[in-house]
């Protein structure tokens, strides 16, 4: 147990020293970007190497002077080594053609013809690292201005959860739950469940179109309108019109926004919608057990000039469930672009529909994971569930 002990200890030591020694060959004789990456003792030993087959080759040849072939190497260590130690080897180049080649010239053109070759192997060693520290600092600059952008995308996807509904609404008679998940650091999908008095709430399921940064500056742009005029205005009709007229104003007429708006009265049980080129919503009827469609029967906001003129209404009773959701869900595809679709959807609506709203919520999102786990999600998915828990044996106001 002692001889094992002692061995682990010998062989953990000497790796620390490797490694100790690998850091300080680094930093002594390699650029700092080389030292970081690989082995520390591999560049020089192929400069060093390659500088002692052209020494050989220098001093083999008797026919003419072969000094510019340290051109090779020199070039290589410019591009791994430190400053000094590029230069150093310039000494050491010239050192080696003028004792080991052999000469059949006068002294002073000797000394000439050692000078030039040193000054070409100077020049080009400058050049050749003039570059790399360009490109270094190219490639820094691009990393900051990549981390900077990556922290302007995190601010905005910050703000941008302000707008989603940190909690949920405390309303007898409905259980909901919703979830939004952005494709990239900022998706263009928007949720919200706004309570209007004690027993009305307002639902709001919104797609921008486009991806990336521009559908999130209109995707909070929509929020914020959407968050002002529904706490303004009890008519849905009319916030939908205002809403078609801001969004097409800020808009540059390529960029719009499909959405749904539903106001559902707990004590009426009752649900009036709004949807504008939106997925059709599902609706799971407990007392038939079946699943219906609420429909796009309008534009998308911002992109006409038309106004919505009439709303869908649907009585509501206990079990009733209704799905709101993005394309993102739909459209998930698997790997042989076959979609996730509607049917699979209400599917999986129909037989989790006596769960609770969180759980199915949860569901709906695993179900199209699933599916498309080996391609993932290409767009904003985003899951809006509302489930009704109130008695409907009798409707109020019928």
């Amino acid at each position: 147990m002692s001889d094992l002990l002692n061995s682990a200890i010998r062989e953990s030591t000497a790796a620390k020293w490797d490694g100790l020694r690998d850091r300080i060959t680094g930093r002594l004789l390699l650029r700092k970007e080389v030292a970081l990456n690989g082995p520390a003792w591999l560049p020089l030993v192929l400069v060093l190497g390659a500088i002692a087959v052209v020494a050989y080759a220098d001093h083999s040849v008797v026919s003419i002077s072969l000094v510019y072939l340290y051109i090779l190497p020199l070039s290589v260590g410019a591009i791994f080594l430190r400053r000094k130690i590029s230069y150093g080897l310039i000494a050491v180049c010239i050192l080696l053609h003028d004792s080991y080649a052999p000469w059949k010239m006068h002294t002073a053109l000797r000394i000439f013809h050692n000078l030039s070759a040193m000054l070409c192997f100077a020049f080009v060693v400058y050049v050749i690292q003039r570059y790399v520290a360009q490109r270094e600092s190219l490639t820094k600059t691009v990393q900051k201005q990549r981390d900077d952008l990556l922290q302007d995308l995190e601010l905005a996807a910050q703000v941008q959860r302000l707008f989603l509904p940190v909690g949920k609404p405390a309303m007898a008679g409905l259980e909901i739950a919703g979830m939004m998940r952005p494709a990239r650091h900022v998706g263009g999908d928007y949720y919200d469940y706004i309570p209007i008095d004690a027993h009305t709430l307002d639902i709001v399921i919104a797609d921008v179109s486009g991806k990336g940064l521009p559908a999130a500056l209109l995707m909070s742009a929509t929020a914020a309108s959407v968050q002002l005029e529904a706490n303004n205005d009890r008519d849905i009709l009319q916030i939908v019109r205002r809403l078609n007229t801001g969004i097409r104003s800020v808009s540059d007429g390529e960029h719009y926004v499909t959405l749904l708006l539903a106001e559902i009265d707990a004590q009426k049980r009752t649900v009036r919608y709004v949807n504008c080129g939106h997925n059709p919503a599902l609706l799971f009827q407990a007392r038939t057990d079946t699943v219906s469609h609420m429909e796009s029967s309008y534009p998308p906001v911002g992109l006409f000039r038309d106004d919505p003129r009439e709303f869908g209404s649907v009585e509501l009773c206990a079990g009733d469930v209704m799905v709101f959701y993005t394309d993102g869900v739909t459209e998930a595809e698997n790997r042989v672009s076959e979609e996730f679709g509607l049917e699979r959807l209400s599917a999986v609506l129909k037989i989790g529909a006596t769960l609770s709203a969180e759980n199915l919520m949860t569901r709906i999102y695993a179900a199209a994971a699933y599916f498309s786990q080996e391609v993932g999600f290409r767009d904003d998915v985003t899951i809006l569930v509302v489930k009704c828990s109130f008695d409907c044996s009798s409707i109020a106001n019928s």
